[in-house]
C-alpha cells in the first residue's frame, strides 16, 4: 500500500505537464551534474596552482560580476532574440569558456576567464524561467517551478560528489568534462526545444516593455528587494556557516556533514511539499518561509554540536524548499507576457547580487562583532522580509489575487480584437505591427 501510494504521488506530481517542459527539465538536469567548476574552483586555485585564498577570494568575486551583468543583459535578449536563441548563446558561450578556463596558467588570464564564465553560466536563467512560464499552464508553474529546483539540487548533490573524486585525478578533466555536458545541453535546446516567445500580432495587443518599465513597477521592484533579503539569508549557508563552524573548532568534514542535510532534504522533500502548497495562498507561504529561513539562521547562534547545527540547516531548508518556487511563480504573475525576459533577469539579479554582497557582509560582521550577531541579524532580516510580503500583498489588485490566468485570458482577448482589427483594415493597426 505504501508502494502504491508513492507510486500515485510521483505520477500526480508529474502529470500533466507538456513535453518540452520535459526537455527543458533535462537540460537543466544535464547542466547541473556537470556543475564542477563551481564546486572545486576555490580548491583547484589554491591548491591546484597555488595561489592565495585572497586571490581566489578575488576569481569567485569576478566570476559573481559576471552573473549580475548577465542577469540583466540575458532578460533583454530573451524578450528580442527569443528564449531558445538566448539559451543556445549561453549554453555554448559556458562551454567554449569552461573548457578555456581549464587551460589558462596567467593569474590575470584566470581572472577574466572566470569573469566571462560568471556572465555565461547565469545567462540562461532568465530564459529558462520565461520559457517555464510560456509552456505550462498558470495553474501548474508552482509545480513545475518545484520539479525544476529540485533537478538544480538532485544534479548539484551528484556533481558535488564527482567533483572531489574528479579533483583527485586532473582538475582538467572536470573543466572539460562540464564543458562537454553543458554542450549537449545546447544541443538538446536546438534539437527538442521549439521558440516560445509570445507572438505579438500588434504592438496594441500589448504594452511595450523595456528595462524602464521594469524598474518603474514598484511593486515588483518592492519584490526583487524581498528576494534580495531572502537571498542574502540563504547565502549564509555557503558563506557564514563554514566560517562560523570553523571558528567554533569544527573540522570542514563537520560542516559538511551539517550542510549535507540541505540537499539531502530537498531531493527527499521538494515534490511532495509541493504537493501540499501549490493550492495554498502564496501570500502566506511566503511569509512563513521568510521566517523559518531567518530563524533557522538564527538559531544557528546556539549551536554547539553538529547535530545542533543539522537541525537549524533542516529549519531553513524547508524555508528554501517553500519560497523557490513560489516566489518564481509571484515574479512570473508579475511580469507582463511579452516582458518576462527583462522581468526574471531582474529577479535574477536579485540573487546575483545577493551573492556578490553575501561574503564581505557576513566576514565583516563575524570579525568585528562575532558569529552571534550575524545569525541575530539573519533573524531580524528575515522578520523585515515576512512584513514586507505581507505589506506588499496587501496592495494586490483582486484580479491578480486570482493568479496569472486572468491576466493571460485579458492578453489573448486583446489580441483576438487586434487580429480582427486587422482583418477588417483598421489601416491605424495595421501600420503598428
Amino acid at each position: 500500500m505504501p508502494v502504491a501510494a508513492l507510486r500515485r504521488a510521483v505520477r500526480e506530481s508529474v502529470s500533466g505537464l507538456p513535453r518540452e517542459f520535459w526537455w527543458l527539465w533535462t537540460s537543466t538536469l544535464v547542466n547541473r551534474l556537470g556543475a564542477f567548476v563551481a564546486t572545486f574552483m576555490a580548491l583547484y586555485l589554491t591548491l591546484g596552482r597555488g595561489y592565495s585564498a585572497s586571490y581566489a577570494g578575488l576569481v569567485a568575486s569576478l566570476h559573481g560580476l559576471g552573473g549580475v551583468i548577465s542577469s540583466l543583459v540575458a532578460g533583454v535578449m530573451t524578450d528580442r532574440l527569443g528564449r531558445r536563441p538566448t539559451l543556445l548563446i549561453a549554453q555554448s558561450s559556458t562551454a567554449v569558456s569552461v573548457a578555456l578556463l581549464g587551460f589558462m596558467h596567467d593569474p590575470v588570464a584566470i581572472a577574466a576567464v572566470a569573469f566571462l564564465v560568471g556572465m555565461a553560466s547565469n545567462a540562461s536563467r532568465p530564459a529558462v524561467q520565461a520559457m517555464m512560464a510560456d509552456i505550462v499552464r498558470p495553474e501548474d508553474r508552482v509545480r513545475a517551478f518545484s520539479l525544476n529546483y529540485w533537478a538544480i539540487n538532485l544534479g548539484f548533490a551528484v556533481s558535488a560528489m564527482g567533483a572531489g573524486f574528479i579533483a583527485k585525478y586532473s582538475y582538467l578533466a572536470g573543466f572539460l568534462i562540464e564543458a562537454a555536458m553543458t554542450m549537449a545541453c545546447a544541443i538538446v535546446v536546438f534539437v527538442k526545444l521549439p521558440e516560445s516567445r509570445p507572438t505579438r500580432i500588434s504592438k496594441g495587443s500589448a504594452e511595450e516593455v523595456g528595462l524602464g518599465t521594469v524598474l518603474r513597477d514598484g511593486r515588483f521592484m518592492s519584490v526583487v528587494g524581498l528576494s534580495f533579503l531572502v537571498a542574502v539569508i540563504f547565502q549564509q549557508g555557503s558563506v557564514g556557516l563554514p566560517v562560523a563552524m570553523g571558528r567554533a573548532g569544527f573540522t570542514p568534514a563537520d560542516y559538511g556533514l551539517a550542510v549535507a542535510v540541505n540537499g539531502f532534504l530537498i531531493v527527499a522533500l521538494q515534490l511532495p511539499v509541493t504537493r501540499f502548497i501549490e493550492r495554498r495562498d502564496p501570500r502566506q507561504l511566503l511569509i512563513v518561509s521568510s521566517l523559518l529561513a531567518g530563524y533557522g539562521f538564527g538559531l544557528t547562534a546556539f549551536a554547539g554540536s553538529v547535530a545542533v547545527f543539522a537541525l537549524t540547516v533542516c529549519v531553513w531548508t524547508m524555508a528554501e524548499i517553500v519560497n523557490a518556487p513560489v516566489q518564481t511563480g509571484l515574479v512570473v504573475r508579475l511580469s507582463p507576457t511579452h516582458g518576462r525576459g527583462r522581468y526574471q533577469g531582474m529577479y535574477t539579479l536579485s540573487w546575483a547580487v545577493a551573492a556578490l554582497i553575501a561574503p564581505l557582509m557576513s566576514g565583516l560582521v563575524i570579525d568585528r562583532f562575532g558569529a552571534k550577531w550575524l545569525w541575530g541579524m539573519c533573524a531580524v532580516v528575515g522578520m523585515v522580509a515576512a512584513a514586507g510580503y505581507a505589506l506588499l500583498m496587501r496592495r494586490l489588485p483582486a484580479q491578480e489575487k486570482a493568479g496569472e490566468t486572468a491576466r493571460e485570458t485579458t492578453e489573448v482577448t486583446a489580441a483576438k480584437t487586434d487580429a480582427a482589427t486587422a482583418e477588417a483594415g483598421a489601416e491605424a493597426a495595421v501600420n503598428r505591427v
